[in-house]
C-alpha cells in the first residue's frame, strides 16, 4: 500500500465527514503513522483534504463506493494536492479487506461493535 503513495507517504491529509462536528488529520507514513481526531475549527494545516458525509466516506474506504462516482455526483470535494489524494486512492485501492474494520478491531468489542452499527446505518440509508 504505501509503496503506491509515492512521494505523498507523509503528505498530511485532512478526511472531513461534513456531518460531524470534527475531521481526522491522517499521515500515512508507515515509519510515522498518524490519525487523530481534531476540532472541525481548529483544521492543522495539511496538504490536501478530502470531504464528504460520514457514511459516504466509511462505505468509501470500505471499498462499498467508487470514489470517482462519488466525485462527479459531487458528493465528494477534493481540495489542495489533488495528485497525494489519487496516490491515497490508489493505496487504499490496493488493500485487501477493510480499512475500517482493522481500524475498528484496534478498540476490540466496542470497535466492532460501532463499526456493525455505522455499516447497518449506512445500509439503511442506500435502501431509502
Amino acid at each position: 500500500m504505501f509503496g503506491r503513495l509515492g512521494p505523498h507517504y507523509n503528505a498530511l491529509f485532512v478526511i472531513d465527514p461534513v456531518n460531524l462536528p470534527f475531521v481526522l488529520l491522517l499521515r500515512p507514513d508507515p515509519d510515522d503513522l498518524l490519525l487523530e481526531v481534531c476540532r472541525r475549527n481548529v483544521v492543522p494545516p495539511h496538504e490536501a483534504r478530502i470531504s464528504g458525509s460520514f457514511l459516504d466516506l466509511l462505505m468509501l474506504v470500505d471499498g462499498d463506493l467508487d470514489g470517482d462516482a462519488l466525485f462527479f455526483a459531487r458528493d465528494l470535494t477534493v481540495t489542495g494536492n489533488t495528485e497525494a489524494i489519487v496516490c491515497l486512492r490508489n493505496a487504499l485501492d490496493d488493500i485487501d479487506g477493510s480499512i475500517a474494520g482493522e481500524v475498528a478491531e484496534m478498540f476490540g468489542p466496542a470497535g466492532r461493535a460501532a463499526l456493525n452499527s455505522l455499516r447497518r446505518m449506512s445500509a439503511k440509508q442506500g435502501t431509502s
